[in-house]
């Protein structure tokens, strides 16, 4: 029997439900972060794993090992790779330290000329931030250590939740179509199917599009003639994937070790180079690589951006187009719910009601139109 509630009974059931899972994900960061992660490596996994058990008839654990270990090791190649430069990057701090020293002492005068500020007193506030800033070292050290410990453990539990997912893949599909009734089963199969597609294809994409940044960033970092132009290289094509606020970061990270290890003008060619890559990513990269599989509005992008980084920091903005796309699915194949797919899209072709509409825009139509005649009417009467 199917009963209209009043509208403000579902919005409290959809604020207390929003609430709820909220509270779940923070709660819960340390497992479900992992596990999400997990999933996406797994489903894009599954086509390897698949033929090796198809071709090479290894049985579905073996399939799943291999498949992992050797997704872990191509992860860790690249995490080697950049420590190593990072590494290297240290024998530069002597020059950063000059070159700092040297902006410093030209700054120093630009506010003693134009705001009349002396030098002394300048130096007096920079001795009293110094000493609070080594006061909080230790707990800067601290934080950063932790920071590293929790990198190796999301990586080790990733994988792990990815090998997992891989070996009981049909018993988890078999779960969740005994989870619902026989009429929703065709349902369930058409979810999973579309989520399946969608993932592996997104970020197939999205790994395309970062090979062709890095590359692109590769040749304008040494046309230019910026020193460890691999490592930020690497880097700008790792934090291109946060869609708008990722290139600010890269910029950042690459204006200050070009000015550790070069000079002001390379920084400048640097913030070229940078603007330069991301208009052609955004113009003519994304839109053909990435964007025609997942079509999420701009709008809920940066409010999932912004509840990702509360929740789960930059674990959650590297997992919310994802994660998005996802709830789009189920929303757009689940009855009740389709109004929040349309919501979430970017597809012009309202899902419900659309007759409804479409009536209300017609009648609004010839209104304005006689609306019109009316007003030319009464122009050419005067």
């Amino acid at each position: 029997m199917n009963q209209n509630y009043p509208f403000y009974l579902k919005l409290s059931c959809v604020l207390i439900s929003i609430v709820v899972l909220g509270f779940l994900a923070i709660i819960g960061e340390q497992i479900f972060v992992p596990m999400i992660l997990g999933l996406l490596v797994a489903i894009l996994l599954t086509p390897l794993s698949r033929f090796m058990e198809k071709r090479l008839r290894f049985p579905r654990s073996l399939s799943s090992i291999v498949a992992s270990l050797l997704a872990l090791a191509i992860i860790g190649g690249v995490i080697y790779g950049i420590s190593m430069q990072v590494a290297k990057l240290s024998n530069d701090w002597p020059q950063f330290q000059k070159q700092f020293i040297t902006l410093t002492d030209d700054l120093q005068s630009w506010i003693s000329k134009t705001f009349g500020v002396r030098r002394r007193d300048q130096l007096e506030y920079l001795n009293d931030t110094a000493k609070k800033s080594i006061s909080t070292g230790t707990a800067i050290l601290e934080s950063a250590l932790k920071s590293i410990g929790y990198i190796l453990m999301l990586t080790g539990f990733t994988f792990l939740f990815a090998l997992f997912f891989l070996l009981y893949r049909t018993h988890l599909l078999k779960f969740l179509v005994a989870s619902f009734t026989e009429s929703y089963h065709k349902t369930v199969f058409e979810v999973v199917h579309s989520i399946q597609f969608m993932v592996k294809k997104y970020l197939v994409g999205l790994f395309l599009q970062m090979i062709i940044v890095t590359i692109l960033s590769l040749i304008a970092y040494t046309i230019i003639g910026v020193k460890y132009n691999f490592m930020l290289a690497i880097i700008t094509g790792i934090l291109n994937i946060l869609p708008y606020i990722g290139i600010f970061i890269a910029l950042l990270i690459g204006a200050l070790i070009t000015f550790a290890t070069s000079g002001i003008s390379h920084v400048l060619f640097i913030v070229i180079a940078i603007v330069v890559i991301h208009a052609i990513d955004g113009n003519i990269i994304m839109p053909r690589v990435v964007g025609s599989k997942v079509k999420i509005n701009s709008l809920i992008v940066i409010i999932g951006l912004v509840i990702g980084e509360m929740l789960w920091g930059i674990a959650g903005m590297f997992l919310t187009i994802p994660v998005l796309a996802i709830l789009k699915i189920i929303f757009d194949r689940v009855e009740g719910l389709q109004s929040w797919g349309f919501l979430m899209g970017e597809d012009d072709e309202v899902p419900v009601f659309k007759s409804t509409f479409d009536k209300y825009f017609q009648k609004k139509k010839a209104e304005l139109k006689s609306n019109e005649i009316n007003d030319s009417e009464s122009e050419s009467a005067d």
